[in-house]
Order: structure tokens, then C-alpha cells, then sequence
């Protein structure tokens, strides 16, 4: 007999989760804060109550563990938010991992620490299959206020515990749920999409130098305006890109500073953070060729010099073709021609745990696509919707394990 979800249950418990650190209608609950210890202290007594063992380790990872031997699928993602962001973000897969283990299906359930980045880079998820050294947490600060992460790792009761490793024997593989964080399920009147993998995102730093000067004293024909061919420079960037870019290729900047930024002064100094998405290795390709071109450019026509300096370039990860059938037959069975295959543009810890078992994700729509704000939000039924199909594709997944030879 198939294991049934407690839709009513999992929407309570989301409800709970939802009020520690609650923010207007989301959520404020930084990686290692009083909320966020809070809140994983709340999962630790719900794992419990679905029959797991639970364990909070060293770097603020929560794991619960099935009973049984195995085989096993680990479900799960991350609890803490972006800065009074949403209340779903992350929350869903975990609480959506409780759901199937309250329903007797054989699964761990994992809450990730840190998914969000505020100290460092998915390092819980990291942490788990072996990638975090103890150099790096040495080296790790908060991004927004500078605290050091073994401060922080101390102020929330964490130093001193060991850090868990993930055994990929275990496990059958992983599964996510997550909200989509866009518009292409809504904005298709569709209720469910099967991922078929995480974007990679590469990272640059632009740089350009030129001359700090008077605003008023410095002719036009004179300046060597750092600020100015910065932002030509980005302009073009975005005239250009969608020539080298895919259909769901992505660009942004996110962050340029003018040293030393007074208004009566030229800029002599620009600084740009600039990144692009996508999950396809030939569009990547083209995409950075394009920026190198558009540099090479800006130091022909400029009378600055420009510096690129590659910072990040992670890997695109397909997600597993077995748990994508799983996943599909149960969309298909509880929403009939209501659901899509889908990529996934924005990074979560499942691209981590593709690197030892196999992994896939279940997305639901966004509200306006709206996320990382605390307007964030999904129909009940659609979330309802969600653990449902995951559930069934567990289920439909681990039979079809066994079965093969």
C-alpha cells in the first residue's frame, strides 16, 4: 500500500517554522543567529518525533537518520534565510523531508547549514561530502558584518562538535523540494517542474584604474574617469551578452563601487562584481569569451586600464535521469499535463550532493516568482501539491532501485 503524505501536517509544520524569526509575512533567520539556532532546534525535536535519529553537528548541520539499513534516500536542503527574506526558501524541502518520514518512508532528512552564504560557500553541504577544510573555516567571515565564522560557530554552542560526513552508500540518492523562484511555472499555468539541473555560475571581479582628480579644476578632454568606463563598460556587456548567450542564460552585476566616492571627485578607482549563469559548458564558454572581448575593448577605447579577475566557476549539475522519471510519473499522475522539465538558475545544495549519489529537484511555483523578499509565497495547495509528487517519486524511485538487477 503507498505511503500516504499528511498534507495537513506538513502545512502546520510550516506554519510553526514560519513564525521563528518571523519578519512581516517572511522570515529573518541569518545562518547561526539566535532564529536560526532556534529553528534547528525545532527540527530536531520534530525528526525525533518522526521516528529519526537526530543530530546537530559541528558546523550546524542537521541530520536525522531512518531506523533501517538502508536502502535509503536522504531528503532535504537548508533552514536559515537570505536578510528578511521568505519564509519557504530552503524551509520547504526540509519540512517536506519531515512529511516522508512521518509517513514511514525510508528516508534521512538533512537541513543544511549555510545554503544562504552568509559566512562562505553552500559549507555545510560542503562540510558533508568532505570539501570544507578546517583552513577555510579559519579564513570564513560573515559577508554582511564581518564576524568570523569560528566566532560565530562558538556564540551559537556549535565549537567543539564534530562535523558529520555523509556516507553516498547509504543512499540511494537526493532529493530537493524548492520553490522556483521565477515565473516560468506560473506564468504557464503549470504546478509542478521536474529540474534538470543547476546552473553553474562563474564569477568575475572588473577592475579599472584611472586618475582621481577635481571635479571642477579637470577639463573633460583631461580625465581619466575610472567611474564612467565602468559603466561603459557594463553597458556594453549587456548589448553583447545576449548574442553569446542561451534562452535561460542570465548576466548580472551585482555590486560597483567609484574610490573614493565623494562627489566632487573623479573617480580613480571602479570596482565591479559581475557573474553569468548557465547550464549548458558550450554557452559558458562563449559567455566568458564574450567578456574577455568586451575588456579587451574597453582598454583599446578607454583612457583607464581594466583588469579581469576571475573569482568562482562552478560546474553545471545535471540532475539524475532515474529520479527525473520518478519524479515525472508522479507529477503526471497527480497533475495531469500541469507540470514541465525546467532548469534550475540559481545554485542549491543538491549540485553538491550530484557529486556523490544521484540527485534531482521537484520545484513549485513562486507567487509573482518572487523570492530572497519577504513577500515571498506559494498557494497552500500547490505546496500541498509538491510533497505529494515527491513523496510518490521516493516511493516510485526506491521500488525501481530495487527492482534493477
Amino acid at each position: 500500500m503507498p505511503h500516504q503524505v499528511d498534507t495537513d501536517r506538513f502545512l502546520s509544520d510550516l506554519g510553526e517554522l514560519r513564525r521563528i524569526g518571523a519578519y512581516r509575512t517572511g522570515v529573518h533567520r541569518p545562518t547561526y543567529s539566535l532564529e536560526d539556532m532556534e529553528s534547528r532546534r525545532w527540527l530536531l525535536d520534530r525528526l525525533a518525533e518522526a521516528g529519526l535519529t537526530a543530530e546537530l553537528d559541528g558546523i550546524g548541520n542537521v541530520l536525522g537518520r531512518h531506523p533501517g539499513e538502508g536502502p535509503t534516500l536522504l531528503v532535504g536542503s537548508h533552514i536559515e534565510s537570505q536578510n528578511q527574506a521568505g519564509w519557504l526558501d530552503g524551509a520547504l524541502g526540509v519540512v517536506a523531508g519531515v512529511a516522508l518520514a512521518r509517513a514511514g518512508l525510508p528516508v534521512d532528512v538533512v537541513a543544511f547549514a549555510d545554503e544562504e552564504g552568509h559566512y562562505g560557500s553552500f559549507i555545510g553541504s560542503r562540510s558533508m561530502i568532505g570539501l570544507l577544510e578546517d583552513a577555510e573555516i579559519d579564513r570564513l567571515a560573515n559577508r554582511y558584518h564581518g564576524k568570523p565564522l569560528r566566532d560565530a560557530l562558538r556564540e551559537a554552542g556549535l565549537e567543539g562538535r564534530p562535523r558529520m560526513r555523509l556516507d553516498p552508500a547509504r543512499y540511494r540518492g537526493f532529493l530537493e523540494l524548492h520553490i522556483e523562484q521565477g515565473t516560468q511555472l506560473e506564468s504557464r499555468g503549470l504546478r509542478a517542474g521536474v529540474v534538470t539541473g543547476i546552473v553553474a555560475i562563474h564569477q568575475y571581479r572588473i577592475t579599472v584604474e584611472g586618475m582621481q582628480d577635481h571635479a571642477g579644476g579637470t577639463t573633460m578632454a583631461e580625465r581619466r574617469d575610472a567611474g564612467l568606463a565602468a559603466v561603459r563598460l557594463l553597458a556594453r556587456l549587456d548589448r553583447e551578452m545576449p548574442m553569446a548567450a542561451g534562452r535561460r542564460s542570465t548576466w548580472t552585476c551585482g555590486r560597483i563601487a567609484f574610490e573614493p566616492g565623494a562627489p566632487s571627485i573623479i573617480p580613480g578607482r571602479a570596482e565591479a562584481l559581475f557573474q553569468f549563469r548557465d547550464i549548458e559548458p558550450e554557452t559558458l564558454a562563449r559567455m566568458e569569451r564574450c567578456l574577455e572581448a568586451c575588456v579587451v575593448e574597453a582598454n583599446r577605447t578607454e583612457r583607464c586600464t581594466v583588469t579581469l579577475e576571475a573569482l568562482s566557476r562552478s560546474k553545471p549539475a545535471p540532475c539524475d535521469g532515474g529520479l527525473q522519471q520518478s519524479l515525472a510519473r508522479a507529477a503526471e499522475g497527480l497533475a495531469p499535463g500541469a507540470w514541465t522539465h525546467l532548469p534550475s538558475g540559481a545554485g542549491h545544495d543538491a549540485q553538491y550532493m550530484a557529486r556523490v549519489m544521484p540527485a534531482a529537484m521537484l520545484f513549485t511555483p513562486s507567487i509573482g516568482g518572487i523570492s530572497h523578499h519577504w513577500s515571498e509565497d506559494t498557494k497552500a495547495e500547490d505546496l500541498a501539491l509538491s510533497v505529494r509528487i515527491l513523496g510518490e517519486a521516493a516511493e516510485d524511485f526506491l521500488h525501481a532501485s530495487n527492482r534493477a538487477p
